[in-house]
């Protein structure tokens, strides 16, 4: 019984060895700059907004605001801009989460 245990517990362990090897260089491809942050989420009425800022001076940046089941709006924010971006009514649930994308 020790030795099959032993034997599992090996084959798990190497498992998630290779995993976490041939994930890195695919995260490494996809990283873009974290230049897009998020300020604030707010409502103005019946609208949903986010204030997104752009810490990166030197450079035009690009996010995707992601929302739970609905299509996820994307958009530019110029050198080192603040903007506030609307991105649904309070009819749809709040955005979980700023994007960076490469443009």
């Amino acid at each position: 019984m020790r030795k099959i245990m032993a034997i599992s517990l090996a084959a798990v362990a190497c498992s998630a060895s290779l995993t976490l090897v041939a994930s890195s260089p695919a995260a490494a491809a996809d990283h873009s700059p974290q230049c897009v942050k998020v300020r604030k989420y707010f409502n103005k009425g019946q609208q949903r907004y986010v204030r997104l800022a752009n810490l990166c001076t030197q450079r035009v940046s690009c996010y995707k605001i992601v929302i739970p089941h609905h299509s996820d709006p994307s958009g530019r924010l110029a050198k080192g801009a603040t903007k506030d971006v609307w991105y649904g009514t309070t009819g749809i649930p709040r955005a979980l989460y700023v994007k960076n994308v490469s443009c």
